[in-house]
């Protein structure tokens, strides 16, 4: 009888052994930025990543700053960091140098201090570029054809974003190519909006163009709509702007970035180093056009600008 039962606790174990090597080891990843991207979400689901079966995402809870989200993460020992925005990507590197991080879009990562080159990030963060300052030059082309005797240009900016800087230097430079003056003004949150399309107005510019920022991000709405109420045409950074109401974009496909940064954090939870990972260009670009907003201004667009619009909202 006490061999049998020993060989029944014997079995129980080993049962008890298979069953828990059979368990599907759960991923953590932290998630800072100031929105959630599906398209991310949707790109692990596809790499074989089930919320609350083999994966578990952490959003640190609201009202914290990006530096208390980035603190409690490095706390729980997380896997990998995923950030949104050049402020997020730097406030996560300021607490943590060993946890991989991959940001799902950054300016000028190299400038900004990121990472080492694209082709080899060396540190423990690695991503993708946006591209947002080469495509500057593209976007201020484009509002000028729109408005062929632009003159004088409303630059809307954010000091507080770590992009901020080199973003306006190449505004600078491009509306100079086209001698196109320009009205800096900066934006910290959504109670300067008003302030600042009433200098806009009083300085007498025909046309606004807004810089990337994650503080935007949240604000596109309100942008779009006094830029409407002032009757300016605006250029904007990203396509959910214009879906909000804004005017027009050339912006990199956001959707697309996000989803290839899920194959990235795939990698690095399969044991690849951040810093072997190359940061990885943009594939698909946009050009929207929201007639609607147009016409709310008393606008046309120019059918050979209209022509080449990847999509057009009316």
């Amino acid at each position: 009888a006490a061999l049998l039962s020993t060989l029944v606790v014997a079995v129980q174990l080993a049962v008890a052994v298979i069953a828990d090597a059979q368990q599907p080891k759960i991923h953590r990843i932290g998630y800072i930025s100031s929105t959630k991207s599906g398209a991310f979400s949707q790109g692990l689901r596809d790499l074989g990543y089930v919320e609350g079966k083999n994966l578990v995402i952490i959003y640190p809870g609201a009202g914290k700053t990006f530096a208390e989200s980035a603190a409690e993460l490095v706390r729980l020992k997380v896997d990998a960091i995923v950030t949104g925005g050049a402020t997020a990507t730097r406030t996560a590197k300021e607490a943590t140098t060993t946890i991989p991080i991959v940001f799902l879009q950054d300016a000028d990562p190299v400038g900004n201090g990121f990472v080492t080159s694209l082709a080899r990030p060396a540190g423990n963060i690695t991503g993708l570029s946006s591209m947002a300052v080469d495509l500057t030059g593209k976007r201020m082309e484009l509002l000028r054809e729109v408005l062929p005797k632009l003159s004088r240009l409303a630059v809307l900016g954010n000091s507080a974003n770590a992009g901020n800087g080199i973003q306006l230097r190449e505004t600078e430079r491009a509306a100079a190519t086209l001698g196109v003056q320009v009205q800096y003004l900066d934006i910290l949150s959504a109670k300067d909006i008003e302030t600042a399309f009433r200098e806009a107005s009083k300085e007498r510019v025909e046309a606004v163009f807004v810089l990337a920022s994650p503080v935007f991000n949240n604000l596109q709405t309100l942008l779009a709509q006094a830029a409407v109420k002032s009757r300016l045409p605006a250029a904007y950074p990203r396509s959910d702007f214009v879906e909000e109401g804004g005017m027009m974009t050339y912006a990199v496909n956001q959707a697309d970035l996000d989803r290839r940064a899920a194959t990235n954090v795939d990698k690095i939870l399969k044991g690849a180093k951040p810093g072997d990972l190359p940061v990885e260009q943009p594939k698909k670009f946009e050009l929207i056009i929201n007639l609607k907003a147009a016409k709310q201004i008393g606008l046309t667009i120019p059918p050979n600008v209209l022509v080449r619009a990847d999509r057009v909202i009316r």
